[in-house]
């Protein structure tokens, strides 16, 4: 059949209509297409809008996270006292025979008797625990006074000071002995001693009007502050009393009644040392800070043995002296106030 040019284009569009008319009658819904386009999440993620709720709930919580932290390490508060710089010092070493371990430090020492702690090593019991005879305990120590001459220290200006504590232990005997055969002199000291010398080092003359010393040991617990010019000690349980079967009341009933004693002038301010403080003090310190503000005893969560009755000597104290501000110094020990009291 031969159409015209006009039939052609009216049988086109006559065929155009029709495959119209059945795409819109037997083709998928258009309402049910555009829903499913908008609900769809975008392929391999979550949809546009949960990931921006996610991101931003994220950073609310990180936001609170922070406040928090913030918050905690506020509530100890700060202490702001930086400590004097020596001047063309000297550098000294000292080791602590102490109940579980050596502690040993390398001290700059003017002589107007300024200090900054160089170098430091604490708890290794190791030492102790692998002195099994006389020729163990000589290469132990041959070993680690070699360690702190490595820092610096001449061999005639480190010194041996051992703890009330560790006169108690079997080993220190031993340990004294290969000492002294080896040339070099051993220091003891009495709880007196060390309660003196601990606030020597620890507490800051500028404080001695208003704040008092407190060290709990392993062995022993020595508080002391001055009066009249004179340095008063006190010592009482340390934080291994529950190895004795102590109870914690009786404890806590002893070191109270003990703390009492501190004038109630010098209660403003304790500077604090010792195993228990350390552990608290790693908590809530602020970077490198030398001092930090120990949060309440009762702040803190406590699980194992040692660190519980340290808590417990911790309360006792604050609750007797009715005392806010425990500073604990990270460069502070008793044998640091032993070379300052040499020539």
């Amino acid at each position: 059949m031969n159409l015209t040019g006009a039939g052609k284009v009216l049988l086109i569009l006559f065929i155009a209509g029709l495959l119209g008319a059945g795409y819109y009658f037997l083709g998928p819904d258009p309402k049910k297409a555009i829903t499913e386009l908008t609900t769809k999440s975008p392929e391999g993620g979550p949809s546009a809008s949960t990931t921006t709720e996610s991101t931003a709930s994220d950073e609310g919580s990180s936001s609170a996270s922070s406040e928090s932290s913030a918050e905690a390490t506020s509530t100890a508060g700060a202490f702001s006292y930086t400590a004097a710089e020596p001047v063309d010092g000297k550098l000294k070493g000292v080791v602590e025979l102490g109940a579980s371990g050596f502690n040993s430090f390398v001290v700059n020492i003017d002589k107007d008797k300024n200090w900054k702690l160089e170098h430091a090593e604490f708890g290794n019991s190791m030492v102790i625990e692998n002195m099994a005879s006389d020729y163990d305990i000589r290469i132990g120590l041959k070993r680690y006074i070699g360690n702190m001459m490595d820092h610096g220290v001449s061999g005639k200006d480190i010194h041996f000071v051992v703890s009330s504590g560790a006169l108690k232990a079997e080993v220190t005997g031993k340990i004294i002995k290969v000492l002294k055969d080896m040339g070099y002199m051993v220091n003891t000291v009495t709880p007196d001693q060390e309660g003196s010398l601990g606030l020597k080092c620890a507490l800051p003359a500028s404080f001695s009007d208003k704040g008092f010393f407190t060290d709990i040991g392993s062995g022993n617990t020595k508080i002391a502050w001055t009066e009249g010019g004179t340095i008063k000690t006190l010592e009482t349980y340390g934080a291994k009393y529950y190895e004795k079967g102590v109870a914690d009341d009786k404890v806590y009933e002893e070191v109270g009644a003990m703390s009492k004693q501190v004038p109630k002038s010098k209660r403003e301010i304790c500077f604090i040392i010792g195993g228990v403080p350390f552990d608290l003090a790693k908590e809530v310190r602020n970077g490198k800070e030398r001092y930090t503000v120990l949060k309440a005893a009762e702040a803190y969560k406590l699980d194992k043995a040692k660190s519980k009755a340290g808590g417990n000597i911790y309360k006792a104290v604050a609750d007797a002296t009715g005392c806010k501000t425990f500073v604990f110094d990270w460069d502070a020990n008793f044998t640091i106030g032993f070379l300052l009291g040499l020539k």
